[in-house]
């Protein structure tokens, strides 16, 4: 920009946008399809690029008649990202429980 002498005039730093304020992000759970099911068992194994967790439900109670046989009713596979997620929401749920009615024993 000029002004009338010819002179060159200083531009005004660009006014920053303003930020509109943080809103908190809801999240919306449709349950309308979810099943539910009662499992005893859990294993899990992974490669580099995904976590499978196997859920099954033992019935043998009587542990001294021979093999176990396992029924694995779901199996859940994800990224190694999510079954971080995944550990991070179990270690505050299993505080929380442990902290209300005392420690899990083995």
């Amino acid at each position: 920009m000029t002004e009338k002498n010819g002179r060159r005039k200083a531009a005004s730093p660009a006014a920053e946008p303003a930020t509109p304020p943080q809103q908190e992000r809801r999240v919306k759970l449709d349950t309308r399809q979810m099943k539910s099911s009662y499992c005893n068992v859990c294993n899990a194994t992974s490669t580099r690029e995904e976590v499978v967790i196997n859920f099954g439900l033992n019935q043998s109670w009587d542990r001294s008649d021979g093999d176990l046989e396992i029924e694995i009713q779901h199996r859940v596979i994800m990224s190694p990202h999510a079954a971080a997620k995944l550990r991070e929401v179990l270690d505050e749920l299993i505080e929380t429980y442990e902290a209300r009615h005392g420690p899990l024993k083995d």
